[in-house]
């Protein structure tokens, strides 16, 4: 049995050391590994036409990691087996001017996912009490509260339907200068890269620090957080689909049956 994931335990201290990174050893080979995603995305699907059918909860998946971490890639490879009839991804960028006008969870609650579908977060409010806390957006005693109102928010959802699971994506600072390379000698990639990557890479043990105590604060029965070793994104793709189909399977969505005005009708359709 191969090592999976397990939520960070509550009330611990948080460290995300470079070490903890590299993906964790007793994984199957890559093309093993390709197997079992297939498998896992068959299996997902086949939940997502339940729970789509049963239409009483969603499933919330967020994503948080540093530049070059691998979101867009994870979000495209373990929802890549949903079908998009029930299926969203919401990528959060910088707030617009209507956004900001607003509280800072106005936005997140309008990509909430509806009773019977499945969502991934790319970004999420967590930006608000890290990048907001780094760059200085606004006052330390602003963002402190959010943590709290966090928490509370995602309890308001659980307690409503939605199931939330939230990764980060844990990458090395030396992977990420090996990422941010490629992407400067790649020209297909080279849109991904942004000077102010180099200004974020800087604040590195800022950054740590400000995601330690998100993921510290904000690790809730209700939402718990996992950490996911990035280094290797194939190792890092298994272990999230795992720990996503796990859950729905979890749920055990049901198809409802058919009323008997319905079923009258077997077998006798022209």
């Amino acid at each position: 049995m191969h090592p999976t994931l397990s939520p960070l335990e509550r009330d611990r201290k948080v460290s995300l050391r470079d070490e903890d990174a590299d993906a964790p050893k007793g994984l199957p080979e890559p093309s093993a590994l390709l197997e079992q995603m297939a498998l896992l995305g068959s299996r997902m699907e086949e939940m997502q036409q339940a729970l789509a059918a049963e239409a009483k909860r969603a499933l919330l998946v967020i994503f948080q990691g540093r530049d070059a971490s691998g979101k867009d890639g994870i979000v495209r490879r373990v929802f890549t087996a949903l079908g998009p009839a029930t299926c969203s991804v919401t990528s959060f960028k910088r707030p617009t001017p209507a956004e900001l006008a607003h509280d800072f969870l106005w936005r997140i609650h309008q990509a909430v996912p509806p009773h019977g579908w499945i969502g991934g977060f790319n970004r999420s409010h967590y930006e608000d009490v890290v990048t907001v806390r780094v760059q200085k957006l606004v006052p330390k005693d602003v963002w402190q509260k959010r943590f709290d109102q966090i928490n509370e928010f995602e309890r308001m959802l659980a307690e409503n339907g939605v199931v939330i699971l939230k990764f980060f994506l844990h990458v090395s600072k030396e992977e990420q200068r090996r990422r941010l390379e490629e992407r400067l000698s790649d020209p297909k990639k080279n849109w991904k890269f942004e000077v102010g990557d180099l200004e974020v890479r800087d604040q590195w043990n800022d950054y740590t620090e400000a995601y330690e105590e998100a993921l510290e604060r904000c690790n809730t029965r209700w939402a718990p957080w996992y950490v996911v070793p990035a280094n290797k994104k194939h190792a890092r793709d298994l272990l999230v689909a795992q720990v996503v189909t796990t859950t729905m399977v979890n749920l055990g969505p049901q198809f409802p049956l058919a009323e008997e005005a319905v079923l009258r009708y077997r077998g006798k359709i022209r």
